[in-house]
């Protein structure tokens, strides 16, 4: 059948929906009266060029200043913990997180319980705490009376009015702490602890990324694991432990290989022989999985393993790749029949500058004096290991070590961590992206210096949704951002570090602080912007991007300017990202304050929640405070309250000009000859500065989606990091045409809705900042019924139309310019994309270039392997049905085929095709569609051939489609990601060991041998006083 005669029909069909259904969306959406409206105030508006750097420098301004604020309260805190008490031979009773409230059989308070009031704080994510004391954990498998301990809290319980001051000073403070060298940890405010359902509470806070951080410098790691034949049984699961323990205490900022020994070396991943890599998440982990592989048989040859160590540190410390700082040999065994003074002498003495730190496994001693000896003479420390329960205890041991030069030094270096998740404050969002700032508390006492004695760090936690507050969203546009990253090039806080969608709920990466900038601003493909910000430069970049919208549906193309410049005080550089076009400029009006704060109290006003208009967790008076009510009370001289003077200005002008919405509204709602069948159900509006207004024209409890706008979607209302999703989409569509979609969030069919919005221009030209966007919620029968009305109109003389959507030998389809069916006459196809129903003609639409297909790597990037290399492959639809279109990365030699990432592809309609004709041919016979736009919209009929049998070419979905890769047979995939090491910057302090220091605290439950004593005597003098 030829359809081209038959495109002057559907273009009718076309053109008189398109007519009707706009005047409807134009309506009652008021789209015509706003425009008109700021185009009277045009006159008295000012617009300006965002000028990129200037902004980026005065964001990081102001990002400095609160990092600042926290840093002085842990400063505070330090300050405070040197006012040291020894409490002598004295019972000291203490608030333990977990007894607190707990009562015996006989009803009675558990020792270091009793009665601890507690209330739920807005603040704290309504948890139930106490903001008058702090409370102590201890960990499970330690004595919560043990006098070391009791000796600490009794100390440290002065810290209990700094924290109380530093939260008065600075209410937007969370939890503050102090991890103890001994292992307990005092929490403020209070909160109640529960253990597992073991009885356990597994907490230590020296194994936090924080406490490690501050404590010791970054370092290089050798781990020696003996697998010879005596290491069989308990002995082995033990050391499988400890190496696990060891790699707990490694960061970012370290670097480690594991090497199991016998007769031969075998390092546990192959391919990583000669080099060290990042302990990162991911390669900690993987090395975990690899642990489970070894068995001990044989004997152990430590001399080849002690020289393979020393010689794998000394070669990677050349390459200037590592930490270039602190080293170190760990090693595990069940014994050393003798000292290998010889390979120490050849590789460490007389600087010493690999420490040494055994590990014997088991009950036995015999060879304990040698072990004991090693660490002695490399400045390390000796612990034995007899059961699994010592495990954790004896290998935090190393980091007192490691943290005497700092100590000695007097260095109260600040640290902050990458961002990490924190489920205590889990919120409707799920659990909350944190950094911490944290820093060293040692002992002053100078008879006690060169033992470098560490009492612990102090820190205090800053939610990522904070340092959002520091950044007015209404000076980066509708699709700019902020973004911030560390030294290492992760993540600090990102728009697109967000939540997978599966099966309509939230999933999280396991652990975020790994997450690099690379893998969201994926086509950077040369990491110019990453290298730059890492390596703390100011400066600007460009390149198009792909951003998905609608969880993850629907991708929008742009084109963005990037400016960065780095955070002083902090290890983090931050990025700001402005889209071109409107992107780029900004407007102010002007109007009298009265004026504005009588249009703002409007009831039908908001204002975005996310947004700071007013700062209200500076003073407890204002805590509770609206932001509406905060601007009043701005404007009445209140003195402590601190507001952004341009973003209240601006709001106020935007609260004059769409307060004529309320008065039209209403009259339409008033007006029983409209709207009569309701189909229209809701209004809306928002502006660059975050007002909404919203309008309904049925009761509540008739609305068909009554969580629109109700911010149970935060992707449809104003955030702290974006604008709504009608309202970015809106942006891209031509000035004066709406744009249509199916929220996917909807359930049901009698619960669908249509959303329709428009953006309002600002100006005439192009370039003009966009002002505001405007839209309404229609019933998805209504939007239908108009559709089929539309359709079933005919230009013939007679009457008879040649072609009719009733007809079977056709089918007929309103889609939208990603691809998503709106209308069909199969209504469970509602909402699908279109490839699913008729993927022939999706093919073709792609092959013809109406539509195109965009391969994105961004949802990806949260599933727990990423892939190393980034391959973007682009081409046609039509042919990936018809060819194998496996990726190659060919390496030489022979070659395999591995999984490894996914693409997950999303579709854009091409603006410039308005109409085509198009022919498939099938196994035996041609099947034609038309394909026409919907004018003033982005959306499209489709009007196919049912006669014809295509289903040989199968669907096109948006499942998410691995890729094949081909490499060397030598390697592997995730080996080639564990050797790649992106540029990095090292921390700016190293503190590896100190001359003043005393290496003869060097670990053992029982003294050196006279012997001994005299052996690691004269090692000293050969460091002392070499030849």
């Amino acid at each position: 059948m030829d359809y081209t005669q038959y495109q002057s029909i559907v273009k009718l069909w076309a053109s008189a929906f398109g007519g009707e259904i706009k005047s409807i969306a134009a309506k009652y959406s008021g789209s015509q009266l706003l425009q008109k409206k700021y185009k009277e105030f045009e006159q008295s508006v000012r617009v300006e060029e965002i000028d990129g750097i200037k902004l980026v420098k005065k964001l990081a301004g102001k990002m400095e200043q609160m990092f600042h604020k926290k840093a002085e309260a842990i400063k505070v805190t330090v300050f405070a913990c040197f006012k040291q008490r020894v409490l002598l031979g004295l019972s000291y009773e203490y608030f333990n997180a977990v007894l607190i409230n707990e009562m015996d059989e006989e009803g009675r308070s558990l020792e270091l319980g009793g009665e601890f009031i507690l209330q739920p704080n807005e603040h704290f994510n309504n948890l139930s705490v106490n903001l008058s004391l702090s409370v102590v954990q201890v960990p499970t498998n330690m004595y919560n009376k043990d006098s070391a301990i009791v000796n600490g809290v009794y100390w440290s319980e002065a810290l209990n009015k700094v924290f109380v001051d530093n939260f008065k000073r600075d209410p937007s403070l969370i939890w503050q702490y102090f991890g103890s060298a001994k292992g307990f940890f005092r929490q403020y405010p209070g909160i109640k602890w529960t253990p597992d359902e073991h009885g356990v509470l597994e907490f230590d806070c020296r194994n936090r990324k924080w406490y490690i951080q501050a404590a010791t410098s970054p370092k290089d790691v050798v781990i020696l694991v003996d697998v010879s034949g005596s290491m069989k049984g308990l002995r082995l699961t033990i050391a499988r432990q400890t190496v696990s323990s060891i790699l707990d205490t490694l960061g970012d900022d370290d670097f480690f290989n594991i090497i199991a020994y016998n007769e031969e070396l075998h390092y546990v991943e192959p391919c990583l022989n000669g080099t060290l890599v990042q302990a990162d998440v991911t390669n900690k982990d993987h090395f975990r999985d690899r642990l489970d592989k070894l068995f001990a048989k044989g004997i152990g040859m430590l001399d080849m393993a002690l020289t393979e160590a020393f010689e794998l540190l000394s070669n990677f410390n050349e390459t200037g790749r590592g930490s270039v700082c602190s080293q170190a040999i760990m090693l595990v065994t069940d014994g050393a029949v003798e000292t290998y003074d010889a390979v120490f002498a050849q590789y460490n003495w007389p600087d010493r500058k690999v420490r040494v730190f055994p590990y014997l496994i088991g009950r036995e001693s015999a060879f304990a004096d040698n072990l004991k000896w090693m660490a002695c003479a490399n400045k390390g420390y000796f612990t034995q290991i007899s059961t699994l329960a010592d495990v954790q205890e004896n290998v935090m041991e190393y980091l007192h070590v490691l943290s005497r030069p700092k100590v000695i030094d007097r260095e109260h270096d600040m640290v902050w961590t990458e961002a990490y998740v924190d489920n205590t404050l889990e919120d409707a969002q799920g659990p909350v992206l944190m950094t911490t700032v944290a820093m060293p508390v040692f002992s002053t006492k100078n008879e006690t210096r060169n033992k470098g004695i560490l009492l612990g760090v102090v820190g205090t936690d800053v939610p990522v949704s904070e340092i959002l507050k520091a950044i007015p969203k209404y000076k980066l546009g509708i699709h700019g951002y902020a973004f911030a990253i560390t030294n290492n090039g992760y993540i600090l806080t990102h728009p697109d570090l967000q939540p997978l969608y599966e099966e309509g709920k939230k999933r999280r990466k396991s652990s975020y602080s790994s997450v690099d900038l690379s893998e969201v601003e994926w086509e950077d493909k040369e990491d110019e912007l990453r290298n730059a910000m890492v390596n703390r430069q100011t400066g600007s970049f460009s390149m198009k991007v792909k951003k998905t919208v609608d969880k993850g549906k629907r991708v929008l193309v742009l084109h963005n300017d990037y400016y960065y410049t780095d955070i002083k005080g902090t290890p983090f550089s931050l990025g700001v990202a402005l889209s071109r076009g409107h992107g780029k400029y900004f407007f102010r009006g002007n109007l009298s304050v009265e004026e504005g704060l009588h249009d703002l109290e409007h009831p039908d006003v908001l204002l975005a929640n996310e947004w700071t208009y007013c700062n209200t967790e500076e003073h407890p008076e204002h805590i509770f405070l609206s932001q509406i009510d905060a601007i009043k009370l701005y404007f009445n001289g209140e003195p402590h309250l601190k507001c952004d003077k341009d973003l209240i200005q601006e709001v106020l002008f935007d609260a004059v000009v769409t307060a004529p919405l309320e008065a039209y509204w209403t009259s339409l709602a008033l007006n029983k000859s409209e709207n009569s069948d309701k189909g229209v159900e809701v209004a809306y509006l928002g502006t660059r500065t975050g007002l909404s207004r919203i309008n309904l024209f049925v009761m509540p409890d008739q609305l068909t989606n009554q969580d629109f706008l109700t911010g149970e979607d935060k992707e449809v209302v104003f955030s702290a990091d974006h604008f709504p999703l009608w309202y970015k989409r809106a942006a891209e569509q031509v000035p004066g045409t709406f744009i249509y979609s199916l929220p996917f969030n909807t359930g049901s069919e009698n619960k669908s809705v249509v959303l329709a919005s428009s953006s309002i221009h600002l100006l005439d030209e192009r370039e003009s900042p966009i002002a505001a966007a405007v839209g309404i919620q229609m019933k998805l029968e209504f939007f239908q019924r108009k559709f089929w009305t539309a359709s079933r109109q005919c230009a013939a003389l007679d009457g008879k139309c040649s072609i009719s959507c009733d007809n079977d030998e056709i089918s007929c389809y309103l889609i939208d310019n990603n691809g998503f069916i709106i209308v069909a006459e199969d209504l469970s196809l509602t909402g699908v994309f279109f490839g699913e129903a008729e993927g022939a003609v999706m093919s073709k639409l792609v092959s013809m270039g109406s539509f195109k297909r965009y391969v994105n790597h961004l949802l990806s990037l949260l599933i727990s392997f990423i892939c190393f290399h980034r391959f973007l492959v682009e081409f046609n639809l039509y042919s990936w049905w018809h060819s194998d279109l496996t990726i190659k990365a060919q390496r030489g030699g022979k070659t395999m085929l591995v999984p490894c990432d996914k693409e997950y592809p999303a579709f854009v309609s091409e603006r410039t095709i308005k109409e085509t004709v198009g022919n498939i041919d099938c196994e035996s016979c041609v099947k034609s569609f038309v394909i026409q736009q919907i004018p003033s919209s982005n959306l499209f009929m489709v009007v196919i051939d049912n006669t014809c049998d295509c289903s040989d070419f199968g669907p096109v979905t948006m499942d998410p489609i691995e890729i094949m890769y081909i490499l060397n047979k030598k390697t592997s995939l995730k080996c080639e990601r564990l050797k790649f090491q992106k540029d990095r910057r090292r921390p700016d302090t190293c503190h590896p060991f100190h001359h003043e220091e005393n290496s003869m605290e060097c670990g053992g439950s029982v003294g050196l041998t006279p012997s001994l004593t005299s052996t690691v005597l004269i090692v000293l003098i050969v460091t002392i006083f070499p030849r």
